[in-house]
């Protein structure tokens, strides 16, 4: 029997808040608070790319676009992807345009997963997955990478997959990752490869940050398995255009064929005028982020050094442009409690460990995407807080 006095969906009424969001609202109405929270590059998006935006809207590019995304960007991104990682898709028909990867991974989720699949998760993990993954009914099924530098192992999924009560369908990749910036060689890709074909999961690789790996090549699952390979990146972080919301979905034909279906529901199209945009962001702006990416790693090393000399157990990030770092023991294991003081008094905020894991409460993340200002006098704040803190 229904209740008719309970209007809502009950997965969303038992939906915690997402802790990154959550704590942002915590620490919103502190006067002259100093932000190194969110993965908001600190650049200005190119010109060319802001000229196509204006150019499509001075010619009427106004209406309705193609849903699964204008033909001349599938083509585009399809080149641009085969040619930076040594992908194989064929054509327009392996991919999807969508409203950033914040869509993408909904629109997967949604498609490939039946009531109570299990997907394995590596976490420290973007927080935001776990709301979509309850939105489509699936089961997350954590592997905790906190005792092993952030870095999962093919022991630790066969381990996952023998506890596990649920059905195992999928894995959930992102690399470089969010939070840690930790990525994968060659040789553990292929590792991994092997273990998720032996299982037979389906692979969601979130590699948004790809362009934002620093010393090494960024290796791509679809290389090695793209006929289980769901496929996913974007423009947000490559090119400075999170405010454009796009977004590439990557798989075999019949894979999209599936996976548009729920796209088309869902968003229906991206406005012409951004996929003009990305159009000449993907044909034209290849410099960009590579220059982002030598400014993001100097960055990396002058905060990384900073943390160490105040005594936090750092990871050194290989890519993106966060700093997941232990808490020093003097200032306890409560990253919660630590941050909200940190901005309550020190008046710089960074995100508590807690919002990407349960494993990872002793923690916090720091985004060196911030501007070197920004970054420079938030370091400065912390220093003196964490020094009146040690009296």
């Amino acid at each position: 029997m229904t209740n008719p006095t309970q209007p809502f969906n009950s997965i969303v009424l038992d939906m915690a808040p997402d802790k990154l969001l959550d704590f942002q609202l915590k620490v919103r109405d502190i006067p002259d608070i100093l932000r190194l929270t969110f993965g908001e590059p600190g650049f200005a998006v190119d010109e060319r790319i802001k000229q196509a935006t204006i150019d499509a809207i001075t010619n009427d590019r106004s209406h309705y676009a193609e849903s699964q995304g204008e033909t001349d960007l599938r083509t585009a991104a399809v080149a641009y992807f085969n040619r930076e990682y040594h992908l194989n898709y064929n054509g327009p028909e392996n991919i999807i345009i969508t409203q950033g990867v914040s869509e993408a991974i909904n629109v997967i989720f949604q498609t490939l997963l039946n009531d109570n699949d299990g997907l394995l998760v590596p976490e420290p993990a973007y927080g935001p997955y776990f709301s979509s993954l309850d939105l489509a009914h699936g089961v997350r099924l954590s592997i905790d990478t906190t005792t092993n530098n952030f870095k999962l192992t093919p022991d630790m999924v066969e381990e996952t997959i023998k506890n596990a009560t649920v059905p195992v369908k999928a894995i959930l990749m992102n690399y470089p990752t969010n939070p840690t910036g930790v990525t994968y060689s060659r040789d553990e890709i292929i590792a991994l490869a092997e273990t998720f074909t032996k299982h037979n999961l389906w692979v969601i690789s979130d590699e948004i940050y790809s362009v934002l790996t620093y010393d090494q090549e960024h290796v791509s699952f679809a290389e090695y398995i793209p006929e289980r390979t769901i496929y996913i990146n974007g423009l947000s972080k490559s090119h400075a255009m999170t405010g454009y919301r796009v977004g590439f979905i990557l798989g075999q034909a019949e894979t999209i064929a599936q996976l548009q279906k729920t796209h088309g529901t869902l968003v229906f199209a991206v406005p012409t005028f951004v996929q003009d945009a990305a159009l000449v962001a993907l044909r034209d702006v290849t410099d960009t982020p590579i220059k982002m990416r030598d400014i993001y790693r100097q960055r990396r090393d002058k905060v990384l050094s900073q943390l160490q000399a105040l005594g936090f157990d750092v990871v050194e990030p290989e890519g993106a442009f966060y700093l997941f770092a232990k808490l020093p023991a003097d200032l306890g294991t409560d990253g919660d409690a630590f941050a909200l003081q940190l901005a309550k008094e020190g008046k710089v905020a960074v995100i508590p460990g807690s919002a990407f894991s349960d494993a990872a409460q002793a923690y916090i993340r720091i985004s060196y995407a911030a501007s070197d200002e920004d970054l420079a006098e938030g370091m400065k704040r912390m220093t003196k807080y964490i020094e009146k803190v040690r009296g």
